[in-house]
């Protein structure tokens, strides 16, 4: 059970005896501050110290109950109001609950224990309102770009003002970049530092989810609408009304749903698979992709209308070859993690492995680099890391001779890294997704594809 804290309480009655009954009965909860008030404009002059609790008298000499409810709830919506009335009258209590009064009491010897009761479970819920924010809080400043995402370089502070205008709006966000570069880390720092960061942040990986399934993960679907539809289900733009959905990959959507995805976004609403009825919803949209989706609009494997609707504010994340020294920034702080995190002593690079990683282009980007670290500070003799421990795929020293040439370099570097991870983890496929923050999915296929093996 989460502890209470000091509560506010204003106490609002006109008769001086039941009054201070009720004063003296809340008072002896030393955390409860309580200040008295006979009259309704009394308590209304003093609402800026911003009570967290009033007890109302329903019957005051200037003003009914549910009068000074509504004056109340104009100035403070979220504050606890329990009315306390002389008559047990049942349409008048659902008139005020409805109205927003948290609670309503009859006046009698037993009001004051019933009351007691009340304060005690707002207290409760205001204490867990309160975690909540601070949960909240704590969030949003591990998704503070300056903290979440580590970089010095001139690219890096471009990014981050990006980011920081980005926040101040609802307009779509279009992340590009190479595999690795961070996009999903970028989103999730705009979303925490805009005005929906109270509510969801729904990411979908496109390219993760079966075609003939993504238009039901997106839209949702009705029951019976389809073989295996036993409920219904929400899609992912439901779940993500007044927060944030992410769609990565998006230039994997086929041209059929890319469609529907157009129509979704122009009328802001959407229609379940099986269903009849749209249902609005309000969401902020951000999308992403390794790809350049001009060219796939040139190529006709993407809408061109779509990609307009969708581009938005566009954000490069540059790859980790063009930022210098960051490079060192990154593998220090993912080092330090990762011996924290298995009780090891603290490593550190030597000065030519730190060269090393310099010269290595990292086709992997980011998340490369982070598997890189931890594999070296498991292979290291004690806690400095030598240039022997740096398992690269490029060895020679020029980021010339280093450069993948194309797609199918990156893919071997991919498989690599997956493959060393898995090596050392048993061949523990969720530990491996985990660890490289990758779908399971995607380890599943490249065993599929002999790219990979566990043995």
């Amino acid at each position: 059970m989460i502890a209470s804290s000091t509560l506010r309480i204003f106490v609002v009655e006109d008769n001086a005896w039941y009054g201070e009954l009720l004063e003296y009965k809340l008072s002896q909860n030393p955390e409860y501050i309580v200040r008295r008030f006979t009259t309704a404009q009394s308590c209304l002059d003093n609402l800026n110290e911003k009570p967290d609790l009033i007890t109302l008298d329903y019957t005051l000499p200037d003003g009914t109950g549910d009068v000074v409810l509504r004056q109340i709830k104009e100035r403070l919506p979220e504050v606890a109001v329990i009315i306390i009335s002389g008559q047990e009258d049942v349409r008048t209590a659902v008139g005020l609950l409805r109205q927003g009064a948290y609670d309503y009491l009859v006046k009698d010897e037993e009001t004051a224990d019933r009351l007691w009761n009340t304060i005690g479970n707002v207290n409760q819920q205001l204490a867990l309102r309160r975690e909540n924010e601070r949960l909240r809080e704590q969030i949003g400043q591990k998704y503070d770009p300056q903290r979440a995402i580590l970089g010095k370089s001139p690219q890096m502070q471009q990014l981050f003002s990006l980011v920081e205008k980005a926040a101040r709006t609802n307009i779509t966000v279009s992340l590009s970049g190479e595999t690795g570069t961070g996009k999903e880390l970028v989103a999730k720092a705009i979303h925490f530092r805009s005005e929906r960061r109270n509510n969801a942040f729904v990411a979908v990986n496109v390219a993760a989810i079966p075609r003939e399934l993504i238009e039901s993960e997106l839209f949702g679907h009705e029951k019976g609408s389809f073989t295996g539809a036993v409920s219904r289900r929400i899609g992912r733009f439901e779940e993500a009304h007044r927060g944030t959905l992410f769609l990565d990959e998006i230039a994997e959507l086929d041209l059929n749903l890319q469609a529907k995805l157009l129509r979704v976004l122009q009328e802001r609403e959407v229609m379940r698979v099986g269903g009849s009825a749209p249902i609005p919803f309000d969401a902020r949209l951000m999308v992403a992709t390794h790809r350049d989706l001009t060219e796939e609009v040139k190529q006709g494997r993407f809408r061109e209308d779509l990609y307009y609707r969708l581009l938005g504010l566009p954000i490069l994340l540059p790859p980790l070859r063009d930022r210098g020294q960051d490079v060192l920034l990154l593998a220090q702080s993912f080092l330090q993690t990762f011996c924290s995190q298995n009780n090891m002593a603290d490593c550190r690079l030597s000065p030519d492995a730190q060269q090393k990683l310099l010269r290595y282009p990292f086709p992997g980007n980011v998340r490369e680099l982070k598997a890189v670290v931890e594999l070296a500070a498991v292979l290291a003799d004690g806690d400095t890391i030598q240039p022997q421990d740096l398992s690269l795929r490029h060895a020679s020293t020029t980021q010339e001779t280093n450069t993948p040439d194309g797609d199918e370099s990156l893919r071997t570097q991919t498989a690599a890294i997956v493959q060393r991870y898995l090596d050392n983890h048993n061949g523990n496929i969720l530990q491996v997704a985990a660890k490289l923050q990758i779908g399971k999915s995607t380890i599943y296929r490249m065993i599929q594809n002999n790219e990979i093996r566990v043995s």
